[in-house]
């Protein structure tokens, strides 16, 4: 089994893209394991502050990394809170957490009627700190904001993101449904598919 350290502390994350990568015969190891800090996200993009977090995680570990950086851009609010998305609650002086998040969002979203959002996830992987190569996959899904959360699974904005080809929000479906389905579960089938050609 390949070691790829994930440049995450998040657990879902972790659970979500180890069953995702396993196939491949990676196993991916939580930077926090290794003793790594969290990188800089300065960017306005996804892209960019995944190639920053993979990098950082690379070159303190000595491994290929992995990176997601991924967000919820809503499109009432221009596209808002796009990267900023981990930080959203702390806008409105909740403190930083899903379960903030979520609620920071359904507020701020009263008496609006364009409920229309997208969950993207940008993962980007490198071999090594300066691979001047990084494999960059993303994924999108295009759902609406519902007006209170609904199911048990999943974790960030799974509970109020309704997707209109189940009747469901992410919360709703079984784990593995979601998975595949999911803003991530997209962008780790494109990665899988590039590291396939790639790296393997």
């Amino acid at each position: 089994m390949k070691k790829l350290v994930l440049a995450s502390n998040n657990r879902g994350k972790l659970l979500e893209l180890n069953a995702l990568f396993e196939p491949l015969g990676f196993e991916l190891i939580a930077q926090s394991a290794l003793g790594i800090s969290e990188a800089p996200e300065p960017f306005h993009t996804f892209v960019e502050n995944a190639l920053s977090k993979a990098r950082h995680a690379s070159a303190l570990s000595g491994l290929p990394s992995l990176a997601d950086d991924a967000g919820l851009c809503v499109d009432a609010f221009n596209g808002e809170p796009g990267v900023q998305t981990a930080f959203y609650a702390t806008r409105f002086g909740y403190p930083k957490g899903d379960e903030n998040n979520v609620k920071a969002l359904l507020e701020q979203m009263q008496g609006i009627s364009n409920r229309r959002a997208a969950l993207v996830s940008t993962l980007v992987a490198v071999k090594h700190p300066n691979d001047p190569e990084p494999l960059i996959a993303v994924g999108r899904a295009v759902g609406h904001i519902t007006d209170k959360p609904i199911g048990e699974h999943g974790f960030g904005f799974d509970p109020i993101m309704w997707i209109e080809a189940f009747g469901k929000t992410f919360a709703e479906l079984d784990p593995k449904v979601k998975n595949a389905n999911s803003h991530r579960g997209l962008a780790a089938k494109r990665m899988c598919e590039l590291m396939t050609e790639s790296w393997l």
